[in-house]
Parts: structure tokens; C-alpha cells; sequence
């Protein structure tokens, strides 16, 4: 039996796949095990009170933050009151506030042109006070 010229073989027109899926199955495996996973929070929307509540209302049922924010001239007010406090009485206040509410967390909103110094102090005092979670919001 002859051949033509332009005949192929039959082995030469079959694709060994095999080595090609090996490879695909190493890189998503790499690619599996090398991706990071973000753990995403969100915020519950939806609540039970209705939003034409007033605010004052909406506070009292959960803990209430101490906010203590810190002057141009490191002037120090706690909880928005009309006259700033001595450092020496931050302690004092922040022992009553929790007295209060002892869930309470510790907000501190510094300005930009107080001293960190102030800054470090007030939450030394929160510390020894007792209070755990402190935050310090951008100035």
C-alpha cells in the first residue's frame, strides 16, 4: 500500500492535553492559595426605630460615647460643654462619665494645632480610669 505525498499519520494529528491541563490545575491552585481574602464589615441600615426619631431619643437606649475634644490652644472639652476642663480634672470627669455608663468608649478629636503631648495625656488618664476603647478621630 502506498502513501501520498500529502498524508498525515495518525499519531501526529492527536493532541496529548495533558501536560497543558497539569500546568492550568498548578497555576489556579497558586493562584488560590496565594490570594488574599478581605473580610468586609457593614453597617445594619435598616433599624428598628424609625430615622424621624429625634437624637436624643436614639442615644439612650445604647451606650453613650465620651467625646473629648482638644483646642487650638489645647484647650480641653469634654461632651461638648461650654468651658473647657483642666487636664488635672480629666481624670475625675472620665471616672464619673463611666460611673455612668461603664460600656462607655472614649472618643478624642484633637485639633490640628494642639500638642500631641495633650493628646497622650488624656489618654493616659482615660487609661487609668478604666476605659479600654479609645479612639482618636482625624483632626
Amino acid at each position: 500500500m502506498r502513501k501520498l505525498a500529502g498524508a498525515r499519520k495518525n499519531d501526529e494529528s492527536n493532541v496529548d492535553l495533558t501536560p497543558m491541563l497539569d500546568v492550568v490545575f498548578i497555576l489556579l491552585i497558586f493562584f488560590v492559595v496565594t490570594a488574599t481574602f478581605l473580610s468586609e464589615t457593614a453597617i445594619d441600615a435598616a433599624s428598628s426605630q424609625s430615622n424621624n426619631q429625634p437624637q436624643n431619643e436614639q442615644q439612650d437606649d445604647g451606650p453613650k460615647n465620651i467625646l473629648i475634644e482638644l483646642g487650638a490652644n489645647n484647650d480641653i472639652i469634654l461632651n461638648g460643654e461650654p468651658r473647657p476642663i483642666l487636664l488635672s480634672q480629666i481624670r475625675s470627669n472620665i471616672d464619673r462619665l463611666k460611673a455612668e455608663n461603664p460600656a462607655a468608649t472614649l472618643i478624642i478629636k484633637p485639633h490640628v494645632r494642639s500638642n500631641v503631648e495633650t493628646l497622650v495625656a488624656v489618654m493616659d488618664s482615660a487609661r487609668q480610669a478604666g476605659i479600654t476603647g479609645i479612639s482618636v478621630m482625624e483632626p
